[in-house]
């Protein structure tokens, strides 16, 4: 593997940073090298200056995704942070269906929720199988999660809705499998009226993005590690200018808001934390 001259580093750190947001510095050469490394050899690139220069010219944008979806890391798991699905159950979820029964006193009752950069759609079916719970034998509430990422694969692999065994056991309770999946053949597939509850959509959080309502609740965990201390402030205020007005924004367990975003207050639950418009 050819290593990653500083200069080469440097292009490569502010090309990722301009199509994805992840900041790397320095430190970080071997992320570079071994995560792109077999676009190099896919592209037959001598150099890693080279590479830059055919995925600078690839006018299909193909090979733009390929780095994307290399470089952004997609680490999740079914009901990852335990706290955060506790916080779900016994304190978000229940405000927000009593402050919608009360909104809407006749016909259905809408609940939206974002999980932003919801890598393959282990979070966003965890959360859907809590509320799915919660709600068992409540017809009144029209809940509909929508999950987006940078990456292309991530977002068919959430679509799609069928995980291997590794995935299953990385979270997934017996009686929660037994409950809300259905085998096929080697793998996993969540039962349609989970799977209804979703959506999925390519998305950048750091360019300009409109949706048609606000979200009752966002989870934005454990993304603003990988962006530098302005992209962070540019993420939390849209993420205040997506959320209703007594929505809740969950980030993730060793992250903190701060003064970031002025518009964001932390309030706490037991052992979590949770942000809402202040």
């Amino acid at each position: 593997m050819t290593p990653v001259s500083t200069q080469d580093l440097q292009i490569w750190s502010n090309y990722i940073k301009s199509v994805c947001g992840n900041h790397i510095d320095g430190n970080k050469a071997y992320l570079v090298e071994n995560r792109l490394f077999p676009l190099m050899q896919e592209t037959k690139s001598t150099s890693w200056l080279e590479l830059y220069s055919k995925v600078k010219s690839d006018l299909t944008g193909t090979l733009k995704r390929k780095v994307i979806n290399a470089i952004t890391t997609n680490e999740t798991s079914f009901f990852r942070d335990s706290i955060t699905f506790e916080l779900l159950q016994y304190k978000i979820m229940p405000d927000l269906f009593d402050a919608r029964q009360k909104q809407y006193s006749n016909g259905e009752i809408p609940i939206r929720i974002w999980s932003a950069a919801c890598s393959t759609g282990q979070e966003l079916y965890s959360t859907a199988i809590i509320i799915s719970e919660m709600l068992e034998g409540k017809r009144q509430f029209d809940v509909r999660l929508l999950g987006t990422d940078i990456s292309d694969n991530v977002i068919a692999k959430a679509s799609y809705a069928k995980f291997n065994q590794l995935e299953i056991e990385r979270g997934m309770p017996q009686a929660r499998l037994d409950k809300f999946f259905i085998k096929d053949g080697n793998l996993w597939k969540i039962r349609d009226e989970i799977r209804a509850m979703a959506t999925f959509k390519l998305l950048n959080l750091l360019e300009p993005y409109y949706f048609p309502y606000k979200f009752d609740l966002i989870l934005c965990r454990n993304v603003a590690i990988y962006f530098t201390e302005e992209d962070k402030k540019k993420l939390y205020s849209r993420l205040a200018d997506a959320l209703a007005k007594d929505g809740f924004l969950i980030i993730g367990s060793t992250e903190s808001i701060g003064d970031l975003c002025p518009k964001l207050k932390p309030f706490r639950y037991v052992r979590s934390v949770y942000y809402q418009l202040g």
